[in-house]
């Protein structure tokens, strides 16, 4: 009779028991349903292996998702030929950006991008992935309170080109930007074709900053 066997057997019977009763009360505890963003960093480490892994697991189960992909935008991927062609019904492919950020080499172009191809899918995307690279938990969360005090003020009367009458120079060069920016994230317009800066001048209160604001919400960035 091998009694050293059935005791290693009691207490391993008896481990799961407490780990089942436990797992049941975390259960319990979590039956509403709430967003969840995981956030996967550093060289080497499998991200977009995960990331593709997580895609393929809501296709599996028929949830709709989608893909944004930023850095390798400009790649001809195996996994975005793989989703388009076989899963296009359920799974959205946008390739964005204009690929590594150290062949561009021109942080204000990338920063740019990140906002167009972000803020087309959820205005203000951008700046929460901004917000989300503090180096500690402390200053991510002071920098998501920043950005949420900011959103508040933001969305105080903002203005917006459509809403301003009339065919001033400085309104046509406004609406010009907005509309070269709107087929460059649409892919029909070079990024070295685009008019991308302007001066606004004249005394106090004639409606430059106004006229920015405007801008800025036309083209999805407020």
């Amino acid at each position: 009779m091998d009694t050293d066997g059935d005791d290693n057997a009691n207490r391993h019977k008896e481990k799961m028991q407490k780990i089942k009763a436990a797992r049941d009360r975390m259960k319990e505890d979590r039956q509403g349903e709430k967003g969840l963003i995981i956030v996967h960093t550093g060289p080497g480490k499998g991200k977009s292996s995960s990331g593709f892994g997580m895609i393929l697991r809501a296709i599996a189960h028929g949830m709709p998702c989608a893909v944004v992909q930023f850095i390798k935008g400009a790649w001809d991927t195996g996994e975005r030929r793989l989703l388009t062609t076989h899963f296009g019904d359920l799974c959205q492919f946008h390739a964005m950006g204009e690929g590594f950020t150290w062949e561009t080499q021109d942080k204000s172009r990338d920063i740019a991008a990140l906002h167009i191809a972000m803020n087309r899918f959820h205005p203000g995307m951008a700046d929460l992935l901004i917000a989300l690279r503090g180096a500690t938990v402390g200053d991510v969360a002071r920098n998501l309170s920043a950005l949420r005090a900011a959103q508040k003020l933001a969305h105080r009367d903002q203005p917006s080109l459509d809403a301003i009458t009339g065919d001033s120079p400085a309104l046509s060069a406004a609406r010009a930007m907005v509309a070269d920016l709107q087929l460059w994230r649409a892919g029909e317009l070079g990024w070295n074709e685009l008019t991308r800066t302007a001066l606004f001048h004249g005394p106090p209160g004639t409606g430059k900053s106004w006229l920015a604001q405007a801008m800025a919400r036309s083209a999805g960035f407020a």
